[in-house]
């Protein structure tokens, strides 16, 4: 079986979020893919069986299956348009998200998600410890989103993982508005095994959503702020959904010789 390991929301090999891509003709035992997305240890693996109405895709980390991922959503598509169906300008993923619809618009992979509602929460002791500044702003969905003073301290911060893992949310998202771009973020994830994910696409369906309303703009251009850094674009709209875009990057093909059974 052959696996492809690409770099999503950039350009440029070994930046970006790497993800890993199984495209398979049938599905393994939950059990063995928990196993290659332990062994991979990636932020994401992703796994793809073809079916009559598109795609089915599931995604797992090295601690467990997440029901929504952004950045290896668009590594899959990169994969399907690039060595499966050229022709195409659109690829339907069947998730536990519901239907995720993908379009290759020029160099960029289009993915229209689901929003989350957010509401606002206190700031706390706790929140503080973990991320080592206190936040101006605490907004709870399916993650838990920080917001802070400048993009500096986002930047610059250096979270403490054990407190990460007593404060609410999946995922605890650090964010700021930008000078360059809309906002600049980071994400923390110790409960799903991963310290800081790279470049996280679901995360932003909440914080593109979130500083879309802050700041009265219907696009808005993101940039995720860790060791290999991406940008994101995103455009909220009314019904509960986000067009979220970004580019790829090839960096691997392997071949998997272990049975995965």
């Amino acid at each position: 079986m052959k696996q492809y390991i690409v770099d999503a929301f950039t350009d440029k090999p070994f930046s970006g979020n790497p993800a890993a891509v199984c495209v398979m003709e049938s599905w393994p035992a939950e059990e063995a893919m928990m196993k290659l997305a332990m062994e991979n240890n990636l932020s994401e693996t992703a796994f793809i069986v073809k079916e009559e109405s598109g795609y089915h895709l599931r995604w797992f980390t090295p601690g467990t299956e997440v029901e929504l991922c952004g950045h290896a959503t668009l590594a899959s598509s990169y994969v399907i348009f690039t060595f499966f169906e050229p022709d195409s300008s659109e690829v339907r993923f069947n998730t536990m998200s519901g239907v995720l619809t993908v379009r290759k618009k020029g160099d960029l992979y289009e993915m229209n998600f689901p929003t989350f509602p957010l509401r606002e929460i206190p700031v706390t002791d706790e929140m503080e410890q973990a991320f080592g500044i206190r936040p101006v702003k605490a907004v709870l969905g399916l993650d838990l989103i920080c917001v802070f003073e400048d993009e500096e301290q986002v930047r610059q911060m250096q979270p403490d993982q054990a407190w990460l893992m007593k404060i609410e949310g999946r995922i605890q998202n650090a964010t700021a508005q930008g000078t360059k771009t809309d906002c600049v973020s980071r994400s923390f994830c110790p409960k799903l095994s991963i310290a800081e994910d790279p470049v996280c696409g679901a995360a932003h369906c909440q914080i593109a959503d979130y500083w879309s309303r802050e700041l009265n703009k219907k696009q808005i251009v993101a940039y995720q702020a860790s060791k290999r850094g991406g940008y994101l674009y995103c455009e909220p709209s009314n019904d509960g959904r986000i067009n979220i875009s970004g580019k790829a990057a090839l960096v691997a093909v392997t071949e998997i010789v272990a049975e995965l059974s």
